[in-house]
């Protein structure tokens, strides 16, 4: 072992152990903790090369890819062909597709028949990436199969996703209405830009919960194409305007479509990108809170507006979401800190919550927080979602000088609601949902 820690010095020390291993070669006789350290290994490795040049390389394609793919085919040790697997995914992750290592059918066919459940996930999961055409059919089936368990449909759709399979957009237009997947296949319609997506998504809306209702609106802001029927609905009452939350304003705004623009402003009104005096607007709002008496609102009432309004980027208490910071632990009994954080989010904004928009080759535009990068990817946390993008579908990034947190958020809300949402985000403890 000892020398096998000595060959990572050398930055070909994998490399020569791919090589060396003669064919034929199993793991009988050696201790479990030492083939999980070679194929975490070999993992590192292939983590820190372009797959595709890898397998296209001539020493590589010859002797490293084939030797792994020779272990899966020969050894019967589930342990071990979940250490190789893991690696190969490891190292395949934010790429659509990679070219199939000799063998690798033979392979499939094996480890479709496992015991193991991952083995079995993983090796399909991989041969999607391959290119396989028997995973991908079989992956369409079960996505599709309404007997099938939600689980497993959804781990299937995940995976065509993930590939982006070019058959996906019809699949995913017909599950809108499936309660069992229609979340996932409402938000993975943004990644494809197909016709047919906003009647689809329109079509079921008045039957979506709130939550599905918020990836569907997102779904529709990501693409001028999609844009125009939404905003097309809202005007004719198809679609609340109430549910055209300033996040989602500002999203739509960022497609740069000047159209867009004019018809946002007729059904919203003017989102100011620069605060007023910051003083006068918190007076102005703490005179709003006051009006209610002693007592200004009720918090079970505030906490649905919150759900609506800020519960999908901040976490309260027990719910809520992660793109913005957890806000328990706040100095929320303080009125004036609450106004001026909630009417002024770009007063101060930490690096880690500014927001970036991504635009794809194919007019897609994703906003949110990188949350990190490597050489092939974007890995983004979007106000629903997280989201990797591969760079090679980029065709640019911006970051912005505004936080994820947009202005006005409270501009379109009531005066009762706003009493209620202010009142609920003073309470010490978490509230029962109104009855």
């Amino acid at each position: 072992w000892s020398g096998f820690r000595q060959t990572q010095m050398r930055p070909n020390a994998n490399l020569e152990i791919a090589n060396a291993l003669p064919r034929g070669w199993t793991l009988p006789s050696i201790p479990y903790i030492f083939s999980s350290r070679i194929m975490s290994s070999f993992a590192r490795f292939a983590s820190q090369l372009d797959v595709g040049a890898v397998l296209a390389g001539p020493v590589m394609a010859a002797d490293a890819l084939p030797k792994l793919t020779q272990l899966l085919a020969e050894s019967s040790d589930a342990q071990l062909q979940l250490d190789v697997l893991r690696g190969l995914s490891d190292a395949l992750k934010g790429r659509r597709t990679a070219p199939m290592p000799a063998g690798w059918e033979a392979v499939e066919t094996k480890l479709a028949e496992s015991a193991n459940g991952e083995v079995r996930t993983l090796t399909q999961t991989l041969s999607l990436t391959f290119g396989s055409p028997r995973a991908r059919t079989a992956l369409r089936a079960t996505a599709a199969d309404t007997t099938a368990e939600a689980g497993a449909r959804r781990t299937a759709l995940e995976s065509l996703l993930a590939i982006r399979d070019a058959e996906l957009p019809k699949l995913l237009q017909a599950l809108v209405g499936d309660p069992a997947v229609r979340g996932l296949a409402v938000r993975g319609l943004a990644a494809f830009d197909d016709a047919g997506t906003p009647a689809a998504i329109l079509g079921v809306y008045p039957q979506l919960a709130a939550a599905e209702r918020r990836d569907a609106l997102n779904a529709l802001a990501s693409r001028v194409a999609f844009a125009k029927p939404l905003l097309t609905a809202v005007a004719a009452k198809q679609v609340p305007k109430a549910d055209l939350t300033a996040d989602l304003v500002r999203q739509l705004r960022g497609l740069k479509d000047e159209g867009l623009r004019a018809d946002l402003t007729k059904l919203w009104g003017v989102m100011k990108e620069t605060s007023p005096d910051m003083e006068a607007e918190i007076a102005r709002m703490k005179k709003v809170y006051w009006a209610g008496g002693s007592t200004p609102g009720d918090a079970p009432r505030g906490r649905v507006v919150f759900n609506k309004v800020c519960g999908q980027c901040h976490h309260l208490f027990d719910t809520g979401g992660n793109v913005g910071p957890d806000i328990t632990g706040a100095n929320r009994g303080d009125l004036d800190y609450l106004l001026q954080n909630i009417l002024f989010p770009n007063a101060v904004i930490p690096n880690e919550y500014r927001a970036s928009t991504i635009e794809t080759k194919d007019g897609r535009v994703v906003m949110g927080v990188v949350k990190s990068q490597d050489t092939t990817a974007f890995t983004v946390q979007t106000a629903t979602e997280v989201v990797t993008i591969p760079k090679a579908e980029v065709d640019k990034v911006e970051e912005s000088d505004q936080s994820m947190m947009p202005e006005g958020l409270l501009a379109q809300l009531p005066e009762t609601e706003i009493r209620d949402l202010l009142y609920y985000l003073t309470r010490p403890g978490q509230v029962p949902l109104p009855k």
